[in-house]
């Protein structure tokens, strides 16, 4: 056996064409060789051979091949193979190879997800907050989800790490779905039946099944988000291209915001026009004819990527069993639910940008200063018109897209850590003023209200800002083959933040309670403006070699 280190040139036609790869070799295994037939290629080079080798029919003598350009033929050291960075085909072919041409069946699939979602987000807790004046079910629905999202985020994104995507993508729009009727189904019923008190409505059995495929469809669609925010895009664009990343996740973002621009217009719309249960029919019909199309999408996006999404994400891992990493046969599903739990928790927290991640989450804890289920019990109990609430989703949305411009600008400004302080800063201020405005007592006229809900408004410009720059802050410092786990932990301790609040709601579950509602809620923003910022003044090695691109540094 031989080792070395080397550039390799390939010279063709006056073209010159470098493959950079630093290649040690010492010896390899057959665990290893199985592992680099199935997977490796090589692309963009013009080299042609008399003679090509089949899997199963090996030279034992390397010596005796002779091509017709001299490409050496090595043995990759078994260390190497195992290591998360190497890329034999790296993400750069695919990229130039793939993503270009997938703008539309790609991003397709997104808004036929994304609209339903967007439209149900918005359309289950205004249903709800029709049947009883109070926050208390939208709070304890909320609240449960919450829970659920704390135990379960782990174990699917461990169970996603171990699977294809495509087929694991699917079912899971699928399981998301059927938990979206189910839910309609039971409010439809709901408002068939009469309710004397909120008491009794929480322990009808619809409410218990309503709470119940709340919580499936809100932890299967976190896992939707999940692969396609942290595995989907960041393969196809390539972790090592920033700007070509920077753009498909603002591309993302703009999606998701324009869809919940569309879900909450519409749903408020109608409810302006049908009744409760008619317009609950209408979701039930949306989501059944997203589903298909979803599917379609999601087969076309992996049909034309020739490859890309097949790569199995276990092949960075593939021998690693004998490390207790693979998943566990023998187990029941309660210790492999236990060890995933702790395993993503692990992972979590010795990532490199934990601080950013945790300003992320301090922002969850706002559950009330921002176009969530809360906000809009509380506006409809405060006799707002369907199509002002509706309309403030709405343009919170816009703002949100209009973030997504704004931030590729501040990135250039003042680079990609202080864009995100800037972001939370402009954020915290806003929505300070918006809490001064409504402990001065004028929310009972509709012009101040009107006033508070556009401070709102603008906040979300910080608030998204800081969401695009977050996002591609942790997609540069985890690697791919820990996204799943990381991302949907991530999830589940913002999940856990929620909860604490919405048990803070349902303790106080009064609409006059919602002042101190809003005053933690703004604790919690300038809290996470605070961590960033320390953590940005005080940055250690490891965020300076992330980072190094980065002008603040």
């Amino acid at each position: 056996m031989f080792a070395f280190s080397s550039v390799w040139s390939l010279r063709k036609c006056g073209k010159h064409e470098e493959i950079v790869n630093a290649i040690t070799f010492d010896e390899f295994q057959s665990c290893e060789f199985d592992s680099l037939i199935s997977s490796c290629s090589i692309t963009n080079a013009d080299v042609q051979f008399n003679q090509v080798a089949a899997e199963d029919e090996l030279p034992q003598d390397f010596s005796a091949l002779e091509p017709n350009c001299s490409v050496p033929i090595v043995h990759l050291k078994s260390e190497i193979l195992e290591t998360d960075s190497l890329n034999l085909l790296t993400e750069d072919t695919y990229v130039d190879s793939h993503f270009t041409n997938l703008p539309v069946p790609l991003y397709a699939s997104c808004v036929a997800g994304n609209l339903v979602e967007q439209l149900w987000n918005f359309a289950w807790p205004s249903a709800i907050a029709l049947l009883h004046p109070s926050l208390l079910p939208v709070a304890v629905i909320g609240f449960f989800t919450k829970l659920v999202i704390i135990g379960g985020g782990p174990l699917i994104g461990k169970l996603m790490d171990h699977f294809p995507r495509v087929p694991s993508y699917i079912c899971l729009n699928s399981v998301q779905a059927a938990a979206q009727l189910l839910s309609a189904s039971m409010i439809i019923y709901a408002h068939s039946v009469p309710h004397s008190s909120t008491s009794s409505m929480l322990l009808r059995p619809w409410f218990i099944v309503l709470v119940l495929a709340g919580a499936v469809e809100r932890l299967f669609g976190v896992a939707t988000g999940v692969a396609m925010e942290r595995d989907w895009v960041v393969l196809l664009a390539g972790i090592n291209r920033p700007i070509a990343l920077a753009k498909a996740n603002a591309v993302l973002s703009r999606i998701d915001l324009l869809c919940e621009i569309a879900g909450a217009s519409l749903f408020g719309v109608l409810l302006t026009k049908f009744d409760p249960v008619t317009c609950l029919k209408f979701a039930a019909g949306l989501m059944l004819c997203s589903l298909p199309i979803v599917v379609v999408l999601t087969w076309l996006t992996n049909k034309l990527s020739t490859g890309v999404l097949d790569r199995t994400k276990t092949s960075q891992t593939y021998c690693r069993t004998s490390t207790g990493e693979s998943l566990p046969e023998d187990d029941n599903i309660v210790d492999i639910g236990l060890e995933a739990i702790k395993h993503g928790w692990k992972e979590y927290i010795q990532q490199p940008v934990l601080p950013a991640s945790l300003a992320c989450v301090l922002l969850y804890f706002n559950v009330v200063l921002t176009p969530g289920s809360l906000m809009t019990a509380f506006l409809t109990q405060r006799g707002l018109n369907p199509s002002i609430i509706g309309a403030f989703s709405g343009v919170c949305a816009f703002m949100g897209v209009a973030a997504t411009f704004i931030s590729a600008d501040l990135v250039r400004r003042f680079g990609i850590l202080k864009a995100g302080a800037v972001g939370l800063i402009f954020q915290a201020s806003l929505l300070t003023l918006a809490v001064g405005v409504y402990w001065s007592g004028c929310l009972t006229q509709q012009s101040p209200l009107l006033f508070f809900l556009s401070l709102i408004v603008l906040s979300r410009l910080g608030h998204m800002s800081y969401d695009v720059v977050g996002a591609q802050i942790l997609q540069t410092a985890i690697p791919s083959s820990k996204a799943n786990i990381i991302g949907t932990t991530e999830v589940a301790v913002a999940s856990l933040a929620e909860s604490v609040m919405l048990g803070v709601a349902i303790v106080g579950n009064d609409a006059s309670q919602f002042g101190f509602l809003a005053m933690l809620s703004l604790l919690s923003v300038v809290g996470a403006a605070w961590m960033f910022c320390r953590w940005l003044l005080n940055p250690t090695d490891e965020q300076r070699s992330l980072f190094s691109f980065d002008p603040h540094f």
